[in-house]
């Protein structure tokens, strides 16, 4: 692949950030190879890295939305030191497979998280099991997430689960508005899991599977575990790290 690419979603702040970009590369060059320049928000970033899935490419996220967590901040001034000293994480995504009301079976990859949401105004019905280790019996919610811990800042957090450390080897099962049991907050698991969820009602109680923002409407049963195999390497600027930034969330929520 070519040493450098710039890939930018279509909003205005980006496209003026991509022109900064092209004539701070024309004055200076950087060091290392085969990075992708993503310009956008974190779901465009999440949507890049899927269509991008090569162990070999470095992603630097330029944010140009609101929050950006998986992406850095811009700076002209400094883009091209940022790029040669940025530190290098790697990420496994989320593998969700999903049998529906045909028998259908659709698999799609996660890097934030797994939701699966309640498809009408019935409250979902589940079971959440591992192999023949059962996590709830029955829980009746507006869903349940299953979520990485670079995903754990993200819905996760909105739907108080725990966010996680990015090294920890977990993943957290968080539901969504839980109605039975009420006080059931959930579950941190290992990442070495398979995680197995039911809909107990599909006909009364259709669900929706969806990997971080593809849906799979009327699931009954959803699988997901994370694929080992497959790794995003995201560039961070050395002040603001992923680490760094997950931390500063966990103390903010002790804070408050």
């Amino acid at each position: 692949m070519k040493k450098l690419q710039i890939i930018s979603d279509n909003n205005l702040r980006s496209l003026k950030i991509k022109s900064s970009l092209l004539k701070a590369l024309n004055k200076s060059e950087v060091k290392r190879s085969n990075i992708i320049i993503v310009i956008g928000g974190d779901g465009f970033m999440l949507q890049t890295l899927k269509k991008n899935n090569n162990p070999k490419i470095l992603f630097y996220g330029v944010n140009s939305g609101n929050y950006g967590f998986l992406m850095n901040r811009f700076s002209s001034k400094k883009i091209i030191k940022n790029l040669n000293r940025a530190n290098m994480i790697s990420i496994s995504p989320l593998e969700m497979l999903v049998k529906n009301n045909k028998n259908q079976t659709k698999k799609h990859l996660a890097i934030n998280e797994v939701s699966i949401l309640r498809q009408s105004r019935q409250a979902a019905s589940l079971s959440i099991n591992s192999g023949s280790r059962q996590i709830i019996k029955k829980l009746v919610s507006d869903g349940v997430l299953v979520s990485t811990p670079a995903g754990s800042t993200a819905y996760n957090l909105s739907v108080h689960g725990p966010i996680l450390s990015l090294n920890s080897k977990k993943l957290s099962i968080s539901p969504i508005s839980p109605f039975r049991p009420r006080r059931w907050k959930g579950k941190i698991v290992s990442d070495k899991l398979k995680i197995n969820i039911k809909n107990l009602n599909p006909i009364k109680r259709p669900i929706s599977a969806v990997a971080d923002n593809i849906e799979v409407r009327n699931a009954k049963i959803i699988t997901v575990k994370t694929n080992k195999k497959i790794k995003f390497n995201l560039l961070y600027d050395q002040n603001r790290s992923l680490q760094k930034k997950i931390k500063i969330e966990q103390i903010r929520k002790e804070v408050n």
